[in-house]
């Protein structure tokens, strides 16, 4: 629950792509500078597991979570390494009842009816909406998530400083993916200000919408 209410309230979590580790670091410090101290590192390269581990240690105060995670394997490798939390882009029954049964904070792409009822059969409180922009956006997630009570989501994919917005003025978001913040090409041209700049303007958008 520590965790969940932690990515609430940062409202936006930078979705990151590593490449090289050398930049886990300068990265980590660039989005505590930007006042949004939290992270989805995808498991999409190489260097992801050895960053997560590399910003754990370093900066503890940092919420760090794997994101892409598309085996068992993959969990454990990053729970080991400091993930906080597990980002799926689907469901996988077989993933998502290990984190439940190891108390790891998991939240699995959903995008159907069908895996929706699959999520709220086993209680989960959040799950992700990806890609959220090609798949209808907030009107879809609206439409979708009708009959599905207090069930919430974090819509990743396509959502910008502009349109992110309005989907975190939407009761049924929890947080948004925030991919536009530190996106690969500012990271390995070593734009660390920059990204900076971009969490900040994130991170302000997010108080001003919701205190």
């Amino acid at each position: 629950m520590e965790i969940v209410e932690r990515l609430s309230k940062f409202g936006i979590v930078p979705v990151i792509v590593i490449n090289d580790t050398k930049d886990a670091l300068p990265l980590a410090k660039a989005l505590i500078d930007g006042d949004l101290p939290c992270a989805e590192i995808t498991f999409r390269t190489a260097a992801a597991e050895e960053s997560i581990r590399i910003i754990s240690k370093a900066y503890p105060e940092i919420l760090v979570g794997a994101g892409t995670v598309l085996s068992i394997e993959q969990v454990k490798k990053a729970v080991n390494a400091g993930a906080k939390f597990i980002v799926a882009p689907g469901f996988d029954p077989e993933l998502v009842d290990y984190c439940i049964k190891e108390n790891i904070p998991v939240f699995p792409g959903c995008l159907t009816p069908s895996e929706l009822t699959q999520a709220v059969k086993r209680n989960l409180e959040v799950v992700k909406f990806f890609p959220a922009e090609t798949f209808g956006g907030l009107k879809a997630i609206k439409a979708v998530s009708a009959p599905f009570g207090s069930l919430k989501f974090m819509p990743t994919g396509g959502l910008n400083a502009t349109n992110v917005v309005d989907y975190l003025l939407e009761k049924k978001i929890f947080a948004c993916g925030g991919t536009w913040i530190a996106k690969k090409e500012l990271i390995e041209a070593g734009e660390f200000d920059t990204i900076a700049k971009l969490a900040k303007e994130a991170s302000d958008i997010v108080k001003k919408i919701r205190g």
